[in-house]
């Protein structure tokens, strides 16, 4: 991946964090995970789904599951920069007249299913991977989960299901922005190492940053779907990246902004974007 294609996703999820920040306001929005989750979200849609919004019926497209489903405005807003969705419809987010809320919608194009009770749709991508499977496709299955869901029973019990299946079209991307709702998950149930667990429950596993897209993108390269083995890709991440006022902090999980408080966060955002920049420009300096 060279410089230019680093610095066009930089753009583009610089803008998903901007429109996470406006549905942020009037009614709120879990803000912190959404912004910890942005930079996957807009690499896999940009660089490693075949989903575009052309083909969101062929059988044949890849399939991204969004299981922190409260994390949709992540989602919402790199449809929206793809063109699956019109940006001007995020202004209805919470309105009773759009399906643009809280949760995932499959009245959305390019979502997949319905989403929010965590720990249940890794069930759900399994039939999918196992349907294509079958069906001898060549569709790869992405399903995004929070750390703070694998405390849920039926998260592990769904890999076992998987690995059993040699489900290797199967991808599994742990969000681990270490916070579970309010409190931290080493605090409330310790995790670590979560290496470990997953390759005693047979699966290959990496780990890697998940706010550094070369990162990403070679951990993504190296996936393996003639393995035999689900791969899972443990991202680390800060919640509420972008925004140095409200990063790592157990309070600002779901926040309801006035517009006049979003609009301090947007400065904020494009401040600490510029500030990266030069820092960066003075490293090649």
């Amino acid at each position: 991946m060279n410089k230019a294609e680093i610095e066009n996703l930089e753009i583009r999820s610089l803008n998903v964090r901007e429109h996470i920040i406006n549905m942020s306001a009037e009614g709120g929005c879990f803000i912190g995970a959404s912004l910890s989750c942005a930079d996957l979200i807009v690499y896999l849609y940009s660089e490693f789904l075949n989903v575009t919004p052309e083909n969101l019926t062929d059988p044949e497209r890849d399939y991204l599951f969004l299981s922190k489903g409260h994390d949709v405005p992540a989602l919402y807003g790199t449809l929206a920069e793809l063109g699956f969705i019109k940006k001007e419809r995020l202004l209805n987010h919470l309105s009773t007249n759009d399906s643009i809320y809280w949760h995932p919608n499959r009245a959305i194009p390019g979502i997949e299913f319905h989403s929010g009770s965590l720990g249940h749709l890794p069930s759900v991508a399994i039939g999918v991977a196992l349907d294509c499977k079958m069906k001898k496709q060549t569709n790869r299955i992405v399903v995004i989960t929070g750390d703070g869901e694998m405390n849920e029973g039926t998260f592990w019990e769904a890999l076992l299901v998987a690995n059993a299946y040699k489900l290797d079209n199967l991808i599994f991307l742990v969000d681990r922005n270490h916070f579970q709702a309010n409190i931290r998950t080493e605090d409330l149930i310790p995790l670590e190492s979560l290496e470990k667990k997953f390759e005693a429950f047979n699966c290959s596993v990496n780990r890697i940053n998940g706010h550094d897209f070369e990162e990403i993108n070679a951990a993504f390269k190296g996936i393996n779907t003639t393995g035999g083995k689900v791969n899972v890709i443990v991202a680390d991440t800060v919640r509420g990246k972008g925004l140095p006022s409200i990063e790592a902090r157990a309070d600002r999980w779901f926040c309801n902004f006035t517009r006049e408080e979003t609009g301090a966060l947007v400065r904020e955002l494009h401040g600490e974007a510029k500030a990266k920049l030069e820092s960066e420009t003075l490293i090649v300096r």
